[in-house]
């Protein structure tokens, strides 16, 4: 995996850092998010726990690693045939930007996702619904109630307590419609970037009428109708995002969504989904300042810490 020379200043919680893009718009498909790489300034400092948490989702898999509960690095990279394969990637890309830093440093890794359970070189496994609810209160704090995860295969909305404790979710896992995967799929029947359609689907006059199908095979295929029928792609862009975001606010109203309201997973830098969603609900997001697909490994860390002190008395 090469590192490009894109490289920008950002920061996590407050912590500057280096953004590493590892593969430029070139060496990407166009329906594919950017990988990326981040080291805080703070990860040579002496901490007393590092914990080491991993994501591993169907199409992408993030680490974050944790100096006593707080970021100091994380990456996220594509989701390749073999999750074993792709976990072990994910760390790699950070101790070859950490002079001295390695696997040997970790004092506890956590696994999460759908791949966590072909993962056998951590300490522990936790669902990523008790990740991201974790994950979820560490960024935006104690007061998120509901949280929207919108993943690449999955639909979860939880809700979550001051702690970040699951109290109750719902999750829709049978269809691709209102996930990470159906919006790339749109993509690239559109002929566009993941970062475009979005912005273009808000760029309408008004909202056509959604497409009739939830299922992306079936809207693809009436998308590909309606282009052919020359239907500006804009158009046809707000039309499935329309009908995704329908899809996701009859699971979110079946769990009474509840301020504060917060989404995590790719889908929340997607403003044509947020923005459309945010009006359905009359909520307001709450406005990330970090990458939001890194929630869930950062709550597997996080959670690697606590078992860690307590494993240590």
């Amino acid at each position: 995996m090469s590192v490009t020379a894109n490289k920008q200043r950002t920061t996590v919680r407050g912590v500057e850092g280096d953004l590493y893009e590892l593969t430029t718009a070139t060496e990407r498909a166009d329906w594919e998010w950017p990988t990326s790489v981040w080291i805080g300034d703070n990860v040579d400092e002496d901490y007393d726990v590092r914990s080491l948490g991993i994501d591993i989702g169907s199409t992408s898999t993030q680490t974050v690693i944790m100096g006593d509960k707080e970021v100091i690095a994380y990456s996220s990279i594509r989701t390749g045939s073999q999750t074993s394969t792709s976990a072990a990637k994910s760390e790699e890309v950070i101790y070859e930007r950490v002079e001295g830093l390695s696997a040997d440093d970790i004092d506890y890794s956590v696994a999460t996702g759908y791949g966590r359970v072909n993962l056998t070189n951590v300490d522990k496994a936790i669902t990523e619904i008790a990740c991201h609810g974790k994950g979820a209160n560490y960024f935006y704090g104690p007061s998120v109630r509901t949280l929207l995860d919108m993943g690449g295969q999955d639909l979860k909305t939880i809700k979550i307590d001051e702690k970040g404790k699951v109290q109750n979710f719902l999750m829709n896992d049978k269809c691709a419609a209102g996930t990470g995967r159906g919006v790339e799929s749109f993509a690239e029947v559109l002929g566009v970037s993941i970062e475009e359609i979005g912005p273009m689907s808000l760029d309408v006059p008004t909202d056509p009428a959604p497409v009739s199908s939830t299922c992306v095979v079936f809207a693809k295929d009436e998308a590909t109708a309606l282009m052919r029928e020359n239907m500006a792609p804009n158009d046809v862009a707000a039309a499935y995002h329309l009908s995704l975001v329908e899809n996701v606010v009859e699971l979110l109203e079946r769990v009474d969504v509840e301020a504060d309201f917060a989404i995590t997973g790719g889908i929340a830098k997607n403003p044509g989904v947020v923005e459309r969603l945010e009006r359905k609900i009359g909520l307001e997001a709450l406005e990330p300042d970090f990458d939001p697909q890194i929630a869930g490994a950062a709550g597997a860390a996080f959670f690697g810490a606590g078992l860690y002190a307590q494993q240590q008395g």
